[in-house]
């Protein structure tokens, strides 16, 4: 499965399970914006935004906007004033004798005055500064990482940020734009936008083509969202946090269509890592992601730590004592020992009288060697998994056999076991999930 085919799959599925409410917002969010974004880029909006200024279209249009500003179009437009003891333009008589028998018949000082000037709050220019707004506020967001000159801002905005610093003249001093009055909150309006899209100036036309493009993405439209996925990458393991998205959310796909139920936005705790939840009534199905599912006291602590310090080899011992000297040195956070990044997904079903856990753990490789590394995490997973502290699995440590999934990339140079063939864990082809997961489900819910 390529990025194309990805790309085309996780379009349909955030709006099928994002935009409708059956997975968090802020998962999707957490996994597609780059690493270090605080608080301010935790919805799908600030992320829209963010994605949209890195877009290079956008950053093309702000590097050529200090020559076209200098032709701005503008309306001449007559204003009447009334003013007393001076005269600023050309008297208007007829009006000036009318206000002063309304007013005051003796007051020889007033006069109506007509002046003439340039009105650059035309429907072209509200397109354009209402775009500019955009640019600049979500710049002066990401202003911290300009600073720190990080990789996905410097590569469209330029080293060191020049461009950046450009368009903040721009938008604060240009003496075209200052002039043009703040959009209302409803402006741009749609007229105002195909005013914009006819103009003569390329400025006024590409302004509406990218608010188009923006209130698209807002508005969740699959080609949109597509867009926003392909063209917009900025974290370097994009691929594999794409293909781990897709299996999620196969995963939610498969058990809705086997329980004929519908998942429901987790919500018990906002810190809880838990992607979805499904209650029947005599059970209950929590998916999780990229987690370790510390909030339902799970965990996969490996066995070395358990041990007594006479147990320990040599190679178990520094492990311990690093943790032990990490957890004493930073006293503000917490150090878990686990048996590798905890990125699996895990599916925990509960009934009054039984617990059942599903861990999947997710390669976007063909490479053998990485296809075994992943068997491995994913044993180490089921041998290690805990919960409130106590082994999951004790008398056999991988469970029934069908309690660990291992999904890799499609496998074409080599001769692999067919499904019923295969111990201990599971491995799925990218192009088998569709058929083969909802005979893992069926055997892990029975």
């Amino acid at each position: 499965m390529d990025r194309a085919e990805l790309v085309d799959a996780l379009s349909e599925d955030v709006l099928a399970y994002v935009m409708h409410g059956n997975i968090p917002e802020r998962h999707l969010v957490s996994e597609i914006r780059p690493d270090g974004l605080d608080e301010r880029f935790t919805d799908f909006e600030s992320l829209v935004r963010l994605h949209f200024v890195l877009r290079s279209d956008v950053v093309e249009f702000v590097e050529a906007l200090p020559k076209r500003l200098r032709s701005v179009k503008t309306q001449t437009k007559d204003v009447s004033e009334t003013t007393r003891g001076s005269v600023d333009g050309r008297v208007d008589w007829q009006s000036t004798i009318r206000t002063r028998h309304a007013r005051n018949p003796n007051d020889g000082a007033l006069f109506v005055c007509e002046k003439r000037y340039e009105n650059y709050d035309v429907a072209e220019n509200l397109v354009l500064k209402r775009l500019l707004a955009l640019v600049y506020r979500t710049l002066e967001d990401i202003e911290p990482f300009v600073e720190r000159g990080y990789d996905w801002v410097t590569q469209r905005w330029r080293e060191n940020g020049e461009l950046v610093e450009e368009m903040r003249r721009v938008f604060e001093r240009n003496v075209h734009v200052t002039r043009i009055r703040d959009p209302k909150a409803y402006e741009p309006t749609e007229r105002m936008l195909e005013r914009a899209e006819t103009a003569r100036a390329p400025v006024y036309r590409e302004a509406a083509d990218l608010l188009r493009t923006h209130r698209r993405s807002l508005d969740a439209d699959e080609a949109a969202i597509r867009d926003l996925l392909e063209r917009t990458a900025i974290t370097p393991d994009d691929d594999e946090t794409l293909f781990e998205l897709y299996v999620l959310f196969r995963y939610v796909a498969a058990i809705e269509e086997l329980r004929d139920e519908r998942f429901t936005v987790e919500t018990i705790d906002s810190a809880s890592q838990a992607v979805a939840r499904l209650d029947t009534g005599s059970e209950s199905v929590v998916l999780y992601h990229d987690s370790s599912a510390a909030d339902r006291d799970l965990s996969f602590e490996p066995d070395p730590f358990e041990k007594g310090d006479d147990e320990l080899s040599r190679t178990e011992q520094v492990q311990r004592e690093a943790r032990e000297v990490a957890g004493t040195y930073f006293r503000d956070r917490e150090f878990r020992s686990v048996t590798g990044r905890p990125d699996v997904i895990v599916l925990e079903i509960e009934t009054d009288q039984t617990r059942e856990y599903l861990v999947t753990e997710v390669k976007h490789s063909t490479r053998v060697e990485t296809v075994k590394q992943g068997i491995r995490e994913t044993l180490e997973y089921l041998a290690f998994l805990r919960q409130d502290g106590e082994f999951v699995y004790d008398d056999g440590f991988f469970g029934s056999g069908w309690n660990g999934v291992l999904v890799v990339q499609d496998i074409d140079d080599e001769e692999t076991a067919p499904i019923e063939e295969q111990r201990s864990i599971k491995i799925l082809q990218a192009s088998e999930i569709e058929a083969q997961l909802r005979r893992v489900l069926t055997m892990v819910f029975d």
